[in-house]
């Protein structure tokens, strides 16, 4: 059975859809498609069914990293069959624990890269922010894999 990742944030048009992809091509990169499944929702429902916004789908192309995507909301088989819910900021974390009990490894993606003594990735949809939104992505994702490789033994 996979390890199960999904980023969360407001409304998965931004920032976790962001996280997913580049978690995603690491995983590839590490050739662990077989070991780890990502995916990514928002707790709020404003863009649902919507693709990720145009700033997440150009930060993504300039790096090279293919991505499709329809936004969604967490659900409660997300808190049952994650292992791991990451969320971007506190508000989200909050959400999710207020969802319902899970059995996941509840945290802030920040929280896996701490060189960068920063707790939460900001919102780009208003400042549009996306570069700067992605470098933080790519250092918590780095992390959380490398977290991942060392809890789960792969």
């Amino acid at each position: 059975m996979a390890i199960k990742v999904t980023f969360v944030c407001l409304g998965n048009i931004c920032r976790s859809p962001m996280a997913e992809a580049v978690f995603q091509h690491l995983v590839s990169q590490a050739d662990l498609e077989q070991q780890i499944e990502v995916d990514s929702c928002g707790t709020g429902s404003w863009h649902i069914g919507e693709e990720a916004h145009s700033g997440t789908q150009r930060v993504l192309r300039q790096h090279g990293i293919p991505y499709n995507h329809i936004a969604r909301r967490l659900s409660q088989n997300d808190l049952f069959q994650a292992h791991y819910l990451i969320a971007m900021d506190q508000d989200n974390m909050e959400d999710i624990l207020r969802s319902g009990s899970t059995q996941a490894e509840v945290g802030l993606l920040l929280d896996y890269a701490p060189e960068l003594n920063m707790h939460e990735v900001p919102d780009p949809y208003y400042t549009n922010r996306f570069e700067e939104v992605y470098r933080l992505v790519e250092a918590g994702c780095i992390g959380l894999l490398a977290h991942i490789r060392k809890k789960e033994g792969i």
